[in-house]
This record gives structure tokens, C-alpha cells and sequence, in this order.
């Protein structure tokens, strides 16, 4: 009897087969990607690394002038355990029509990292739809080629985040 307790306590605290993982206190590197080509990108924006926690992890600036005649567009990312909001204050504009234009988010995982990643409606005013989104092993892919921005503009997307390793 005493044997069987222990074991179901082992069991509640240990939480349930298979829980998901978490994108806290993970190292992630945002940068931004425009090609039509993706051997001959036309930008590859100089990537910010930070690890996620409280708060704001990127609050993304222009670099400096036009690169390859195209500009960065300011936008806040905030990263939680399990979701990615962000956020646009300045325009309105569009963004440049390519192939894939927008966010490569990259974590040092070896790992499918992403599980399922779901776009929240009642959150995005952006006409972000799921072709947008990409995830491949520890990377997300964000294309908003051609999409609105400007102050009102945001999206956030839910993640069920694997339980990898962290590197």
C-alpha cells in the first residue's frame, strides 16, 4: 500500500507523459530575410540574439539606410513560454512583395522545436494566413510579403513547443 502511495504521488508531481516544453530561457536569433531566390537573398538583416525571458526581446530598428534598396520596418517582438506577439507603431505602408519577405526566428536546438503553431485571430489584425507560417526544426519562418503594417498592426501565434533539449 505504502509502495502504491508513493508511486501515484511520484506520478502527480512529476507531471503528465509526454508535457509540452517551453520557449523560456531558450537562446533565439530574430533576423530578417528577403529573396525570391533563397540562394540569392536581396536582404539579410544582421541577426539580434537574446535568450527569451520577461519583456520585449526585440525592438527591431532600421540598420542604418536602405539595404539592396530595401529598409527594415520597426516592429516589438515579444516571446513567452509558449506564444510570439508583435507589434507595428510606425507607418502605414506594405510590405515588399517576394517570394518570402519577413522574420526567421532561430533556436539553438537540434530538435523539431515547434510541435503546432496556430496564428491567434482574436489577437492579429494583420491578414497573416497559415501558408505564412513555417517552421522547420528549431527555426520559424514569418513571411508578410505584401502584407499592411502600420500602428494597430499585430499578430501573435500560439505555440505547443516540443520538450527538446536545450543547447
Amino acid at each position: 500500500m505504502i509502495r502504491a502511495l508513493a508511486l501515484l504521488l511520484a506520478l502527480a508531481f512529476s507531471g503528465p507523459a509526454g508535457a509540452e516544453g517551453t520557449l523560456e530561457g531558450r537562446t533565439v536569433t530574430f533576423t530578417v530575410l528577403t529573396y525570391d531566390d533563397p540562394a540569392q537573398p536581396m536582404l539579410e538583416a544582421q541577426g539580434r540574439t537574446v535568450t527569451v525571458g520577461k519583456g520585449v526581446e526585440f525592438g527591431l530598428d532600421p540598420e542604418g539606410g536602405l539595404i539592396g534598396g530595401l529598409q527594415i520596418v520597426p516592429v516589438e517582438i515579444e516571446i513567452t513560454p509558449t506564444r510570439l506577439e508583435a507589434r507595428y507603431t510606425v507607418g502605414p505602408g506594405t510590405f515588399y512583395g517576394a517570394a518570402f519577405n519577413g522574420y526567421v526566428l532561430i533556436f539553438e536546438t537540434d530538435c523539431a522545436l515547434f510541435d503546432k503553431v496556430r496564428i491567434d485571430p482574436a489577437f492579429t489584425t494583420m491578414d497573416l494566413r497559415p501558408e505564412d507560417v513555417r517552421a522547420e526544426a528549431g527555426r520559424l519562418f514569418l513571411n508578410v510579403a505584401g502584407k499592411d503594417y502600420g500602428p494597430g498592426k499585430r499578430f501573435a501565434l500560439d505555440f505547443s513547443v516540443a520538450d527538446c533539449p536545450m543547447s
